[in-house]
């Protein structure tokens, strides 16, 4: 089997990392691999991951003559330009709802990126909320596959950097991107009686203001001593699909502290293995930080059931094995024609790039009325079937 996946970015990152996962374990299966990206990545930039040299690495000026079983769209801004892949059938890994990574503010871009699930594309995620969320929404064909872990590297036992003797609290994620939240996170455990503030991080930076120590852009095999180092993680992303980090707290020993974000649920119970604080309450979060620097005991139960959750946890060789047979299952389904997909793929960007242009152009409100009375009929005359699902989104997005 032929098989390609389209790729943004790279770079370093726990979403990018799923996607080298699977990937590179079709090829163990002894499947031909391939990712697409924009511009031509050099070897080093994928370095990171031991196995992503195994996949070949093309662009879209190399697709002349090629022609695929199956091509995997993976990031939302990538599914626009799926079409130009020659495929004998379509499918959309799905790792979270991407409209929610944008402010409020840019009704344009979230629209469009929600306008990706209503292309009718069979989908895969990693999450029981998006499942849900996308087949109660849109009425998709969704499959689930859970994310696995290294067990290999995550591990409880290995090596470790010098002990701290109070609670060393672990932030992870970039700093500048906004729903990661990372810059108020460091202000909060800053508050707290945390003896130590450590920052595992894809931004390419040396030192960050009120962080001891400072982890930039570390391969994988290379981050369970981080852990291992440290006591709690505290991540208080906005938006997340079913994030990894906290599982590999576990794996190696540690606990949590996480806001009540879409994926948590996965795996961590309030109480139980972490805690779970509701979006922003952050007296909480610095209570709690403070409750497990003076309570040993409290500490260590919670250390104890993270870890006991993590070996029920299934190892990448067994989740990438569900989803290489979701992948071959999929193929068997009914397929999207290619002119289909370029069609619509046009035309809903063609509704995203009007739309812009006349909410930047046009001052008046009747001037704007008008067009949207236009650009509705004209939808739902060349979609009928998907008109329903564009009106939903522009109109609760309005709201």
């Amino acid at each position: 089997m032929k098989v390609i996946f389209t790729l943004g970015s790279a770079v370093v990152g726990g979403g990018t990392n799923v996607i080298f996962e699977h990937a590179t374990r079709m090829v163990d299966e002894g499947e031909d691999v391939y990712i697409i990206t924009d511009r031509h990545i050099e070897p080093e930039e994928y370095a990171w991951h031991a196995s992503a040299h195994k996949l070949k690495w093309i662009t879209y000026d190399d697709l002349e003559g090629m022609t695929f079983d199956v091509a995997i769209g993976t990031w939302w801004r990538t599914i626009y330009e799926l079409y130009r892949i020659k495929a004998k059938q379509y499918i959309y890994f799905i790792q979270s709802i991407e409209s929610r990574f944008y402010p409020d503010s840019e009704v344009g871009i979230k629209m469009l990126v929600d306008l990706t699930y209503a292309l009718g594309l069979k989908v895969i995620t990693e999450a029981t909320w998006i499942k849900e969320w996308l087949e109660r929404k849109y009425g998709l064909d969704v499959t689930l596959v859970k994310n696995g872990l290294k067990k290999e590297i995550f591990t409880k036992e290995g090596d470790t950097y010098d002990k701290c003797e109070g609670l060393r609290v672990l932030i992870e994620g970039p700093v500048d991107v906004d729903f990661k939240n990372v810059p108020k996170t460091r202000d909060l455990v800053n508050k707290s009686n945390a003896s130590e503030v450590w920052l595992l991080t894809s931004s390419e930076i040396k030192s960050f203001k009120g962080v001891d120590r400072v982890f930039s852009r570390i391969p994988v095999k290379d981050c369970a001593k981080i852990y291992r180092s440290c006591d709690l993680i505290v991540k208080l992303s906005y938006v997340e699909g079913m994030f990894g980090p906290p599982l590999e707290m576990f794996h190696c020993g540690g606990t949590c502290i996480v806001y009540d974000v879409t994926g948590h649920d996965e795996y961590i119970k309030d109480g139980y293995n972490g805690y779970v604080v509701k979006t922003d309450d952050d007296e909480k979060v610095v209570e709690y930080i403070n409750k497990l620097c003076e309570d040993k005991k409290e500490l260590n139960r919670l250390k104890k059931n993270a870890l006991a959750t993590a070996n029920k946890w299934p190892s990448w060789k067994e989740s990438s094995g569900e989803f290489y047979e979701a992948v071959k299952s999929i193929c068997k389904k009914e397929k999207m024609a290619n002119d289909v997909l370029e069609y619509k793929s046009k035309f809903f960007f063609d509704i995203y790039v009007n739309y812009e242009t006349k909410n930047q152009s046009s001052n008046n409100a009747e001037s704007k009325k008008s067009f949207k009375r236009k650009m509705g009929d004209k939808f739902r005359e060349k979609l009928p079937k998907t008109y329903k699902v564009y009106y939903k989104i522009v109109h609760k997005l309005k709201k």
